[in-house]
């Protein structure tokens, strides 16, 4: 309501009238994912009402969402100096400042996020503002003081300016010492492209190596001249980075947006950016802005793989297996895009379709555990049961200190009564190595279960049920146990409580299980 009171104060009755409808239009678009009408809302209602706070926050982070970039400075200007603009609201200033090479408006933007929580940023920022424009930028380095997040971030500005400025070696050495303790792969990406601008291609394809798609297509060169809007956007990605799983997506879109805006080359915070989008449910904005990858990207097959994602997060899993599908069938398609192709076609049941996709990744890496745990559940859900428990076997051979390969075997002969002394003894091996897994758990309940021993299963099963609610397997198997010592009520109970998550089929026996008990054997 206070929104809509700032509004009418602005205009005569008539205009408030048309002003409200726009304003509330905009709020339900909003509300509902339409971006696009939300946008154009916002914007009338801010045009006709340009010192509207209530307006100017909701159309500012619109406008950011959408790359508009004249409504996003718009508003930001209206919030400017008020109890609502939000902390971010430097960003924007400074990656146009930025984009324009303009140090002076730049500084004054870092001047005013240093008066927020994103104050981290501002050594660094001050340190690449001072390098391009000639002077040292050790004194911003060195004003970190003792926040580890500045300091972290100041260190890998430092490594980047030293491989900029051609100390190589003294570069090189302060990524190689941040690499051991835990450096994100942004900071060899972005020395790599550094190293590239200067024509160290032997050195930067030495930070680049493993089988990551991206570090492959950036060893074919991906250079970066350490432009100020360089240095802005790539620390705007690598804090976007590390709040990609904070549950924080406006600072987020915030971010990665700035990035873009301060350097579009930035395609590493453009599917930041679609992430966030999408963890936002604006599933139209998340897919466009990955559209907008160029096709010669080093990252574009993981914008691939994004926007399967997108789809899929979505509810768009038919787009995404055809996608992912396309993706699989390229001449020059690897063990990723067949991983991708198998893991669709099994979420949607298709395993017997899935398990040769997953035998290409094995047989491409023959020694990887993992390929063969997945080839071997394919086959084993497909119902070819022989080859699928030959699969698994040699991913327990491969890893037989792996408590999820040990679960499978375990689990899947216990279940079949194939040899349930060695499969208890395997699900025994996985709950010691990871006792607190709640699938583990149950299976070795299972497993005493399967071999009589209902006394012993019974805790580990009520353990697993306890810590995984939801899951209607266990919540069965839990029932399964206590009809058979005669808690016929408790029974039930569980049964009732698994046939609400269960799929369709399995409901249906958990239906006939409440009203008729355990088949007799």
């Amino acid at each position: 309501m206070a929104s809509v009171l700032s509004i009418g104060a602005v205009a005569p009755a008539g205009a408030d009238t048309a002003r409200l409808a726009d304003y509330l239009q905009a709020r339900a678009a909003d509300a509902d994912g339409q971006g696009d009408i939300a946008l154009a809302g916002y914007a009338r209602v801010l045009a006709a009402a340009p010192a509207s706070g209530a307006v100017a926050l909701p159309a500012y982070r619109e406008a950011l969402a959408a790359g508009d970039v004249a409504l996003a400075t718009r508003a930001a200007a209206v919030l400017r100096g008020t109890p609502d603009a939000p902390a971010d609201l430097p960003l924007l200033p400074l990656a146009i400042a930025a984009e324009r090479n303009d140090a002076a408006e730049a500084e004054a933007a870092v001047a005013a996020l240093e008066k927020t929580p994103l104050a981290v940023m501002v050594p660094s920022l001050r340190a690449w503002i001072a390098f391009t424009q000639g002077r040292d930028p050790a004194p911003a380095i060195a004003a970190g003081g003792k926040n580890p997040v500045t300091q972290r971030l100041a260190a890998e500005t430092a490594a980047l300016i030293q491989i900029a400025r051609g100390d190589t070696a003294t570069g090189l050495a302060t990524v190689q010492a941040l690499r051991a303790t835990g450096s994100p792969i942004d900071l060899r990406l972005s020395a790599a492209q550094l190293l590239f601008a200067r024509g160290q291609g032997a050195e930067a394809r030495a930070l680049l190596t493993g089988a990551d798609p991206v570090f492959a297509a950036l060893r074919r060169g991906a250079a970066a001249e350490p432009t100020l809007a360089y240095g802005v956007s790539r620390l705007f990605g690598r804090v976007a980075g590390d709040l990609a799983d904070q549950q924080v997506t406006p600072l987020s879109i915030a971010l990665a947006r700035t990035a873009l805006i301060a350097w579009p080359a930035n395609d590493r915070a453009r599917l930041l950016l679609a992430e966030a989008l999408a963890g936002e449910g604006a599933t139209a904005r998340a897919l466009a802005t990955l559209d907008a990858m160029p096709a010669d990207s080093p990252f574009a097959s993981t914008a691939t793989a994004a926007r399967i994602s997108v789809l899929v997060a979505a509810k768009r899993e038919e787009e995404a297996l055809a996608l992912a599908r396309r993706d699989a069938g390229r001449s020059d398609a690897g063990e990723a895009e067949w991983q991708r192709y198998a893991d669709r076609l099994s979420a949607a049941n298709r395993n017997a379709d899935a398990a040769p996709w997953y035998r290409r990744v094995v047989d491409a890496d023959p020694a990887a555990w993992a390929a063969w745990l997945q080839y071997g559940g394919a086959l084993e859900q497909a119902g070819d049961w022989p080859a699928g428990r030959a699969a698994l076997q040699k991913a327990v051979a491969l890893a037989p200190r792996e408590p999820l390969a040990l679960n499978y075997l375990g689990y899947a002969q216990a279940q079949r009564g194939v040899d349930v002394t060695a499969s208890t003894a395997m699900l025994e091996r996985a709950h010691a190595l990871k006792p607190a897994d709640h699938s583990i758990t149950d299976s070795l309940g299972w497993a005493y279960y399967v071999n009589g021993d209902v006394a012993r299963a019974l805790p580990l099963l009520e353990s697993a049920a306890a810590g995984d609610p939801v899951n209607a397997e266990i919540g069965e198997h839990l029932g399964d146990a206590y009809w058979t010592l005669g808690r016929r009520y408790e029974a039930r109970y569980a049964w009732r409580a698994a046939a609400l998550t269960a799929p369709p089929a399995d409901a249906a026996r958990l239906v006939t299980r409440i009203a008729q008990g355990l088949p007799r054997q």
